[in-house]
Parts: structure tokens; C-alpha cells; sequence
């Protein structure tokens, strides 16, 4: 492990480049609440069945990951509930949760000390859906005026900050299911800039007729109809993936913010790295593999430091084994353990990265890497250690990966504090 260094920010006391999470906030299709969430994701339990939130039988797609039992007029302010989408209701769940859970309260920090840097794919859909239907089937004057906002991309940035009183630097980042990690990043840039405490992850969904149309559009959706073998990424019967809702809120503070108030740690960001796959068809190597390079630098380790591998794990076939030569070319055939709990939950966007990173901290925490269910045969070609029961294993560092359509990557190294 590398010896954190320090740096100055103009007009701010010396700072240590260390960020460490300290609270985590779940909303996911097989839990809702970090607790229930693990607990099911440790079991294996698939979140994933027929959409309910719109009829899906005339798509050739129908299989979604939904969180359930959420109520949001249990949860959400009523004065926030005709102006929020269904998707950034759950933001504003899972962030209340993480701020609890990190026994801290933003109002109460300096007026510019805390921040929200959150990621979005899609912004509100489904709000955005009924507004227009409102405008072709009434006219103008039957569209919200919240329309203006709650269908944007930083619409999730912006009602959490409102929410909790925080007015330092605030921002979204749009790269896809990339976008998990590249906002934890960004807030750790923050950080390091002066702020002492910074709301970031992911929540994400797009379920509803609009979105799903969209999201056909790819090309990418598993056609499978049976929860258990529609989403299988690195299966020899992989045909896409399942689409799904929600993500998790972390909290990341600097390091001696943290400490001098008594935060319990969940583990450090330790590196990250960013990279673009080159343009389709030029015959470039694409660069998920140099980004896990430039992570476990950054972090100042090698390969066999890694105790698991959390992958993207997309079911695109082509895309799976471009992951698994990425992962095999660094660690060896069957070189570390790889997990992809997404399998329950289905590819959550900018929330699925977010979501990684959450079990990734408690697998630190409790000693265990969770599974990845339904896979019973990799694809030809594919020679992955996949962890597919729980499987007891001391875990101080991980490696998590993410891509994002359109080329993006993004590499992320945690490690027990």
C-alpha cells in the first residue's frame, strides 16, 4: 500500500488525498435497503421477473429488475412528490439512508463543505412520459412545470442537495453504467479541491413504455422471458441483458474530516482510471483492461493484490468475452475470483457500478464474496474463476469495472481502510 500524500488547495488547509466511504444507501430489485439488500444478494435471491409497472406483453422484451415494496409517500416529503419521477424518488431513499448510516448531518457542516456528485443515463422517463402525454392528449397548460426538471439528467444531484442542505460543488456525470464510478471519482476530485464530505454513486430506471422503447432501440435486451436464464452474462446461452431499476448512494469523506469525527470506515477508493474503447471497426484492442491497469496503479498495487474482480458483466456475447480477455490477460486463466450480483438485479445503468461498489464494501466488511446466480456454462473461449455460491474469502482489496455504452470504461480499486 502506498503512503497517502497531501496537497493544498488555494485557500483551504492541507488536505489528505485519501477518501474513504463511509455510509451506504440501497434501493434494488432483490432489496430495498442496504441490510435487505445484502442479505438477498447473499442468498442469491434473483430480483428480477415479468415489468408490473406498465403491461410489457406486446415487446419482445419483458423481463425487468423492479425495487420492491417501495411506498414512496412513506419515504419522500409530499411536497417533493409532484415534482420527482419515480427514479429519483429512489435516489432520494437511498441517499437518506446513506447520510444516516454515516451519522452525519450536511445541514451542519460549513455552508459550501458538502456536496452531491450522483451519475444518470436516462433522467426521469416516466415523469417525462406522462407529461407529454398530458401535451398531445389535453394541450400545454395540462403539463407540469415541473416538467422543466424532473425529467433532466442532474435532477437527482439537485433534489438531494435541496434536500439535505448541501451547497458545496455539485455536478452528474452521463457515461452510461460507467457512470457509478466516474461520479465516485469526481466527488473524490472534490475532495480533494477542499470539501470534506460528498454524496455520490447512482440511481437509475427507465421502466416505462417511453424508456423501454429506448432501450429496445440498442438492440441489447435479453428476449428470454424466464427470470432464470434471461440475464446469464459469460453463459454460453447469453443474448443480452435484462434491464433493471435503482442503484445505491455512498458517501465519501476525506479521510481526516472523517476520522476526527469517529466515522466507521467501509473502505478507501484506493484507484480509479477511465478509458474509451477506439472507434468500431478501426481494430483497436478496447480499453477495459488498460483502465483496471491504470486503477491498480493509481492504488499503488498489483494484480495479486486483487481478492475479487466485480465485472460489468454485460450478457452481450461479444462484449462478455472482450471482459473475460481483459480480466484473463491481467490475472491469468482462473487467476481471481469474479462476481457479477448484477445477475439479480439486472443492468442497472448508473446505478449498477454505484451498486457494485456497495457490495464490494461489504464483501471488506463481512468476508464474503456474493454470487452470481444462473450461470451454468461460460461461453467457449471463456476460462473465468466465476464465484457462483457465496463464497467465504478475506477480502481487503477489489477490483470493480464498469462499461458504459458508446465505449466508455472505468476501473475502480477499493481497500479496507
Amino acid at each position: 500500500m502506498t503512503t497517502p500524500v497531501l496537497e493544498r488547495s488555494a485557500g483551504s488547509p492541507q488536505r489528505s488525498r485519501t477518501a474513504l466511504f463511509t455510509g451506504i444507501g440501497v434501493a434494488a430489485p432483490n432489496g430495498l435497503g442496504t441490510e435487505a439488500w445484502w442479505a438477498a444478494t447473499l442468498a442469491g435471491t434473483n430480483g428480477i421477473d415479468r415489468v408490473t409497472r406498465f403491461d410489457p406483453s406486446s415487446y419482445p422484451a419483458q423481463l425487468a429488475g423492479e425495487v420492491p415494496g417501495f411506498t414512496a409517500e412513506e419515504h419522500i416529503p409530499s411536497r417533493l412528490l409532484p415534482q420527482t419521477d419515480h427514479m429519483t424518488r429512489l435516489a432520494l431513499y437511498a441517499a437518506k439512508e446513506a447520510i444516516d448510516d454515516a451519522g452525519v448531518d450536511p445541514a451542519q457542516l460549513p455552508e459550501f463543505a458538502a456536496g452531491v456528485v450522483t451519475a444518470s443515463s436516462a433522467g426521469g422517463f416516466e415523469f417525462g412520459q406522462r407529461e407529454l402525454e398530458a401535451l398531445w392528449s389535453k394541450g400545454g397548460q395540462y403539463v407540469s412545470a415541473y416538467q422543466s426538471f424532473a425529467w433532466f439528467y442532474a435532477v437527482n444531484s439537485g433534489q438531494i442537495s435541496i434536500r439535505h442542505g448541501m451547497r458545496g460543488p455539485s455536478g452528474v456525470l452521463v457515461t452510461e453504467q460507467a457512470g457509478g464510478l466516474d461520479a465516485v471519482a469526481q466527488a473524490r476530485r472534490q475532495l480533494r479541491k477542499g470539501s470534506r464530505l460528498i454524496v455520490t454513486g447512482g440511481v437509475d430506471g427507465a421502466i416505462c413504455p417511453w424508456g423501454w422503447t429506448a432501450q429496445l432501440a440498442g438492440a441489447r435486451l435479453s428476449p428470454v422471458n424466464e427470470p432464470d436464464s434471461a440475464f446469464v452474462p459469460f453463459d454460453a446461452r447469453a443474448r443480452g441483458y435484462v434491464p433493471g431499476e435503482g442503484g445505491a448512494i455512498l458517501i465519501l469523506e476525506d479521510a481526516d474530516e472523517a476520522r476526527e469525527r469517529g466515522a466507521r470506515v467501509y473502505g478507501r477508493l484506493a484507484g480509479y482510471a477511465a478509458t474509451f474503447d477506439p472507434k468500431p471497426g478501426t481494430g483497436g484492442e478496447p480499453g477495459l483492461r488498460r483502465a483496471a491497469e491504470l486503477a491498480l496503479a493509481e492504488a499503488g498495487l498489483g494484480t495479486a493484490d486483487v481478492d475479487v474482480v466485480f465485472a460489468d458483466g454485460s450478457g452481450v456475447e461479444e462484449l462478455d468475452r472482450q471482459e473475460a480477455d481483459a480480466i484473463s490477460g491481467l490475472f491469468g486463466s482462473r487467476g481471481v475470483p469474479v462476481t457479477v450480483p448484477k445477475t439479480m438485479t439486472g443492468r442497472l445503468y448508473a446505478g449498477g457500478a454505484a451498486l457494485d461498489l456497495a457490495a464490494a464494501l461489504l464483501s471488506i466488511r463481512d468476508g464474503l464474496i456474493p454470487p452470481t446466480v444462473n450461470v451454468e456454462r461460460q461461453a467457449e473461449g471463456i476460462d473465468l474463476d466465476l464465484v457462483t455460491a457465496v463464497r467465504p474469502h478475506p477480502v481487503r482489496t477489489v477490483l470493480v469495472l464498469a462499461r458504459g455504452n458508446g465505449g466508455f470504461n472505468a476501473a475502480a480499486v477499493v481497500t479496507a481502510d
